[in-house]
């Protein structure tokens, strides 16, 4: 489900995970302590160590993506590799001077709270899981994901040159073996065209003249946490008495972060209206780029009546379309409710591999049965769906292309190929710049990770 908060958080690779909270972490620390002595230091890798403390608590959160399934030896061994290059990417960063502001470190680290936090349910149970507050935790998390944020500065700073040209991507796919060509299953290109429900006025209302008698009673001395905890429809703050956590600029919907940062310490706002309802909010504390507030959110309530003028108003589109008034990537631009695909004709994106095209399973199943049966460049009549905050609307949907399960081949597949030469270039790079490093670098592993088969070489240097 969506969120106030904008959905930029959420990164691939390497990530601060549950596992760090539920084991405990001396990740990042220079000096060695007792717990660490204790625990005892596998590497060193110019003054970072890498503790086995560290190698298995990265096995831990990497088994479920595959390296369960692998001998336990060969997959420690991957991700001591995967550490060593962590830890030389972080080396060569202090070296070059590459900075991470005291801002950026917190908001990464207010983000992760609120994954955590919603993960877990509350920050109340995450600081009692964990034994100590909130404040604590970030404390002393800080170091850790500072080295994380410099550590993905110096791996792009390693690649930000690399590039796939046309024909570098001919000549590695002529180059691959007949036999070696990856299968891709059927995909298919979908576009459409959303309508959300118009809110009636009386709605909207209702909905203010609620808000306001919250606020008038908050005026007369009611407490705003007890009134969100009563009244507030976001789910995830409701029962925190309506209480946000500290939140950097840029982290919050526009509408709703511009009335928040224009608020005294103890100000309850006017009532302020997003894409997920109406809010009223009150400034708990601020703190440079970071602020703490409450709010309550009252949703507007949609009618089978509302919800059939969406339907009707896409069966005037589907009309206007099918004499030809408008095509339906004009309409998508000039009509459609859905924010993130009308800009681009109504393409929908799929998140997981960041490209248009769709495997069946990749699809709502709803969606995909509705276009189980149509043909390339048809247009289904309004159809019902779920939006990402949990709302129905109406659509049209087109189906741009159907491909049938094929061997790879540069004319229907150049993206796919382009991406993976350009990863093989990438990853060659990498190994290049490794090498350089490494012969640079002081590099010690212990004895017990002697057997391992590394793709790069890490043998030891005096």
């Amino acid at each position: 489900m969506e969120t106030l908060f904008t959905r930029n958080f959420m990164r691939k690779g390497w990530m601060l995970i549950l596992t760090l909270f539920i084991l405990g972490s001396t990740y990042g620390q220079d000096k060695v302590s007792d717990q660490q002595l204790l625990d005892h230091i596998v590497a060193t890798v110019g003054n970072e160590i890498i503790l086995n403390s560290e190698v298995e608590m990265q096995y831990l959160s990497q088994k479920q993506m595959g390296l369960g399934s692998m001998p336990l030896e060969k997959a420690k061994c991957i991700v001591l590799e995967d550490l060593l290059f962590q830890k030389l990417l972080l080396t060569q960063a202090k070296i070059d001077s590459i900075e991470v502001s005291s801002d950026q470190v917190e908001g990464e680290l207010d983000r992760r709270m609120r994954y955590f936090i919603a993960q877990i349910g509350s920050e109340q149970k995450l600081e009692e899981y964990y034994g100590k507050t909130i404040a604590e935790i970030k404390s002393e998390f800080r170091e850790l994901v500072e080295s994380q944020i410099l550590v993905q500065r110096m791996q792009a700073k390693t690649t930000e040159h690399v590039k796939a040209t046309p024909s570098e991507v001919r000549e590695f796919f002529e180059k691959m073996p007949k036999d070696s060509l990856p299968y891709i299953n059927a995909e298919i290109e979908v576009s459409h065209i959303v309508k959300k429900s118009p809110i009636s006025e009386q709605e909207t209302q209702r909905i203010k003249d609620k808000l306001e008698e919250i606020r008038t009673r908050i005026s007369k001395g009611e407490d705003f946490g007890v009134l969100a905890f009563m009244y507030s429809e976001d789910p995830l703050s409701a029962k925190e008495n309506g209480e946000l956590g500290f939140v950097q600029r840029g982290s919050l919907v526009p509408e709703f972060e511009a009335m928040a940062f224009s608020l005294k310490e103890g100000e309850v706002s006017e009532i302020v209206e997003t894409k997920f309802g109406f809010h009223i909010m009150r400034l708990i504390e601020r703190r440079g780029e970071l602020i703490n507030l409450r709010h309550i959110l009252i949703a507007p309530k949609v009618s089978n009546e509302d919800l059939f003028k969406a339907k009707e108003f896409l069966d005037s589109i589907y009309q206007q379309i099918a004499i030809d008034s408008i095509t339906f990537e004009e309409a998508a631009l000039k009509f459609s409710d859905d924010e993130e695909t009308k800009m681009n004709g109504g393409i929908m994106i799929n998140m997981k591999s960041g490209s248009a095209k769709f495997e069946a399973s990749d699809l709502d199943p709803l969606l995909a049965y509705s276009i189980d049966k149509m043909i390339v460049g048809q247009i289904s009549q309004p159809a019902l769906m779920n939006t990402t905050d949990g709302k129905q609307a109406y659509r049209l949907v087109k189906l741009k292309s159907r491909s049938k399960p094929h061997v790879a081949n540069l004319k229907d597949d150049y993206q796919r190929i382009q991406e993976f030469t350009l990863e093989v270039k990438q990853q060659a790079a990498i190994e290049l710049w490794i090498k350089k490093r490494r012969a640079k670098t002081y590099i010690h592993i212990k004895e017990e990770y002697s057997g391992c088969a590394f793709s790069n070489d890490w043998s030891t240097t005096p």
